[in-house]
């Protein structure tokens, strides 16, 4: 009997040593080409599911996405249905709004940082979003997937 408990309290605590760390906050993206900062990104949960919206942009603050309807860049959904998976945040699909390109994304914690995936199938290329202290917890968001 001792030797069970001993093994379900290894396998709890291993468990929690793996937990996804929060990834919910605002963070500020940066340009893979220019190496400036871009946009000021809100992470969020809603039902269990994690999404990500544009709050802000550095530049072109009426930057359209190319999608359906063309609509504006900030208050744009670019993350959903992410979903916690071990150490990571999975599952989930990511717009490119200056492409129109959906990819499947993964997200996870790298010290302070957010490391952001966006891929198709086993290839993809990773961005660091750096966490943005200037803003702070806002009203509950509800998610408005901007493609189907």
């Amino acid at each position: 009997m001792k030797k069970i408990i001993v093994l379900l309290s290894v396998l709890f605590f291993s468990k929690l040593a793996v937990a996804a760390e929060p990834i919910e906050g605002y963070w500020t993206t940066i340009d893979d080409e220019t190496n400036t900062q871009k946009s000021v990104v809100r992470v969020y949960e809603y039902d269990g599911k994690y999404y990500a919206r544009v709050i802000e942009l550095f530049k072109n603050k009426d930057a359209t996405a190319k999608i359906a309807g063309a609509p504006k860049i900030i208050g744009l959904d670019i993350a959903w249905n992410l979903q916690k998976d071990g150490d990571k945040y999975s599952g989930g699909e990511i717009l490119d709004p200056a492409k129109g390109k959906v990819y499947g994304c993964e997200m996870w914690r790298d010290g302070d940082n957010l490391i952001v995936r966006g891929k198709i199938a086993f290839l993809g290329r990773n961005q660091t979003w750096l966490p943005n202290k200037n803003y702070t917890s806002a009203a509950a968001l509800t998610p408005q997937i901007p493609v189907e």
